[in-house]
């Protein structure tokens, strides 16, 4: 795993972290569901160059969360780990941002985007975009208190982008190092359409990297967005549950090769993984088939295009129901040599509960 960088860094040494060829892509922190087992599975199809925990609740009363914590200590695939704090209580802030460093690190990234609104009503996440002011502050205690780069991850506002300017400068006064950016509104969800040109607004007014996020599909989309909007990278979220090559693909392509077309049959073993590192003893089986849901909503909207998958799939309710399912679907008639559709199949959509888990 890369060194928790040293002190005294200078934001310059981020490009440290990213590839020497093509530019550098990242895994989106999703809360309950890019935890160490998914990010350990992942990195067995190809990792993204840069990982953000799920977010560290910071309240006063708040302690660093063992299991988020073990993301950073336990993860196998070797690439950098930027620990995320959702929070605006400046002195907890501090506190949890010096006890981070502790440990690897690469640096400190602070969610300014999660779309949940059980988060922005208490004027974190994306709540926080309401006010730039507060924004500076806890962005002034933190970059006080970091040794390591200070990152943000954020969305074009709240309701609207009328503060976004502002907020992009916000941004650059606290010597922000990273910026990750999706392209929608808070209030927006999943469902607005990203609007790229504030992209090409924070590349063009920032002096720091910024990565592209929301709605990069395949890695062909990767390539053009951010060629179409200057941005340093991309950052996926919910198409690397989906398809968790996406990373290797990506690479692929920036290397002139043969791109990875999996097919059915490797997505029924991609499930079968994921429902090996999700399990628990102390689950009950329904309780671990509807956690695999949560991951099962994006994947079935690359098998079928009907749709059937998705609604026999979401009326699972034990380990076995599921399993027969699956083969039916990815394995049955000779579907297991199937291509796996790369595009989300356009007739479907995620279920509106489900979409809050991406912050």
């Amino acid at each position: 795993m890369l060194a928790a960088l040293t002190p005294g860094v200078s934001p310059a040494s981020l490009g440290g972290l990213f590839p020497e060829v093509g530019f550098p892509t990242a895994l989106a922190p999703m809360q309950d569901v890019t935890g160490l087992p998914f990010m350990n599975l992942i990195a067995g199809f190809g990792p993204p160059d840069l990982f953000f925990t799920e977010y560290f609740r910071v309240h006063p009363s708040a302690r660093i969360d063992p299991s988020i914590l073990s993301s950073i200590t336990e993860n196998v695939s070797g690439k950098p780990v930027f620990a995320q704090l959702i929070g605006e209580d400046l002195e907890h802030v501090a506190r949890f941002a010096r006890e981070l460093q502790e440990y690897c690190i690469a640096g400190i990234d602070l969610n300014l985007g999660c779309p949940a609104p059980r988060v922005y009503r208490k004027n974190v996440g994306g709540g926080l975009l309401r006010d730039p002011d507060r924004i500076d502050r806890v962005l002034n205690v933190l970059r006080d208190s970091c040794n390591c780069p200070l990152t943000v991850k954020t969305r074009i506002g709240f309701e609207d982008h009328q503060d976004f300017s502002r907020i992009l400068k916000v941004f650059a006064q606290n010597e922000v190092e990273l910026v990750s950016l999706h392209a929608r509104t808070v209030k927006g969800g999943y469902r607005e359409t990203p609007q790229y040109d504030y992209v090409k607004q924070a590349v063009a007014e920032m002096d720091c990297p910024v990565l592209l996020n929301g709605d990069v599909h395949t890695a062909r989309s990767a390539i053009k967005l951010v060629d179409e909007t200057g941005a340093k990278g991309v950052m996926i979220g919910r198409s690397a549950i989906r398809n968790p090559w996406i990373f290797k693909q990506i690479r692929q392509l920036q290397n002139g090769e043969k791109m990875d077309r999996p097919t059915l049959g490797d997505v029924h073993l991609y499930i079968n993984q994921l429902c090996d590192v999700l399990s628990k003893d102390t689950m009950t089986d329904e309780k671990q088939v509807a956690r695999l849901k949560k991951f099962l909503n994006y994947i079935g909207l690359s098998v079928d295009l009907k749709g059937e998958f998705l609604f026999q799939m979401r009326r699972t309710r034990t380990r076995s129901e599921l399993d027969r399912v699956c083969r039916y679907f990815l394995l049955n008639d000779g579907r297991s040599d199937q291509p796996m559709h790369l595009e989300p199949l356009s007739n479907m959509a995620y279920r509106p509960s489900e979409t809050g888990a991406a912050c």
